[in-house]
């Protein structure tokens, strides 16, 4: 059982770990990569820089703070969060249980450009398929995406609908799924229907009827897992107090999730900020 669990190894949420460890609690930062930083050729508008960084190396200097401190790194995807008195993060590889989390996964800087997809939100489009699988019991769904965290989505609704086909939309998958899934890599033209789903147009001009689309296109973003614990969201940002509490008992976010000026200083100090809130629930 871990204290904390800080999910994404960005500036915010290594920025949270340094806190957290100071006060003398155990921590797990699982990040898949470093993110949009990772990008960055030359930092020079960040304080206590005697000549300029590049992204990555401002990050790795990060991680070797985390890890001076006993914290702990993984290199890994998470696809899931779940709550039964203590959180357990599911990651590609893993489950670990912990008593509370810090999001602080960034904000994606892309989404599958189809016709009809954000009308269709709500209507027979999901994003969560803990939340809504049931809505679909023994009726065929579709999953949209190629990956861990599709497979992940694939798995949660595999019991309880009637049949699942995965869409990976003109991409081939990366992992492998369940022989029972049917996969189409054709690429996706339009979701049809006027007051809910009916079917998936692809660009063969084939359709494929279906009573929801689960959306779980490359790695979850905290939105998503804000959605699946039913925390607020204003569009795809994580909503906060002034404190980075979300809402929910535990659960804190910093950094570009929240929304905001997107810069590095920003976001590590709204991971001192969340770091501060979680070491006061902790101590509670």
């Amino acid at each position: 059982m871990k204290d904390v669990i800080i999910i994404g190894s960005g500036p915010a949420g290594l920025s949270a770990a340094l806190y957290v460890l100071r006060a003398g609690f155990s921590v797990t930062v699982i990040g898949k990569d470093n993110g949009a930083l990772e990008r960055a050729e030359s930092i020079e508008n960040y304080f206590g820089l005697d000549h300029p960084l590049s992204g990555h190396e401002l990050i790795e200097t990060g991680k070797k703070q985390v890890a001076n401190l006993g914290g702990e790194i993984l290199r890994d995807e998470v696809v899931g969060i779940a709550w039964d008195g203590d959180y357990t993060v599911s990651t590609a590889h893993n489950k670990i249980q912990t008593r509370s989390i810090i999001l602080t996964t960034g904000t994606s800087r892309k989404s599958a450009k189809i016709k009809n997809l954000d009308k269709l939100e709500g209507y027979g489009v999901s994003y969560c398929a803990i939340c809504d699988a049931f809505l679909y019991r023994e009726r065929d769904v579709a999953v949209l995406g190629n990956g861990e965290y599709a497979l992940h989505e694939v798995s949660e609704l595999l019991n309880i609908v009637g049949h699942v086909t995965l869409l990976t939309n003109g991409t081939e998958p990366m992992v492998e799924f369940p022989s029972e899934v049917d996969i189409i890599t054709t690429p996706i033209d339009e979701l049809t229907g006027e007051k809910s789903l009916e079917s998936i147009r692809f660009s063969d001009g084939s359709t494929l009827e279906t009573a929801c689309l689960f959306v779980a296109l490359g790695t979850a973003k905290g939105s998503d897992f804000a959605r699946k614990l039913g925390i607020q969201l204003d569009d795809e940002r994580i909503v906060v107090n002034e404190q980075m509490d979300t809402g929910l008992p535990g659960v804190f976010a910093a950094g570009d999730c929240i929304g905001g000026i997107l810069q590095v200083s920003v976001a590590v100090g709204e991971g001192a900020k969340a770091a501060l809130s979680c070491i006061r629930f902790l101590r509670s």
